[in-house]
C-alpha cells in the first residue's frame, strides 16, 4: 500500500531506520513512532519506498 501524502512517506522512512536499528526509537515522535509501534518493516518498506514527486504534502 503506497503512502498517500509526502508527510505520511517521510514517517514511514523515519520508522524504518528506526526499525532497522539505524536511528534511536527515542528520536522518533508522532506519526513515525505510531508507524514504528504498529507496523512491520515490510509494511513500512512499501510506504516509504512511495514516490513523493506527485503526492500532496499532506493528506486531505
Amino acid at each position: 500500500m503506497p503512502a498517500k501524502s509526502q508527510a505520511q512517506q517521510k514517517a514511514a522512512g523515519a520508522a524504518l531506520s528506526a526499525k532497522r536499528g539505524d536511528t534511536k526509537k527515542s528520536e522518533l515522535k508522532g506519526a513515525s513512532k505510531s508507524m514504528y509501534e504498529s507496523m512491520n518493516e515490510k509494511q513500512l518498506e512499501e510506504f516509504a519506498e512511495t514516490d513523493h514527486k506527485n503526492l500532496p504534502k499532506k493528506k486531505t
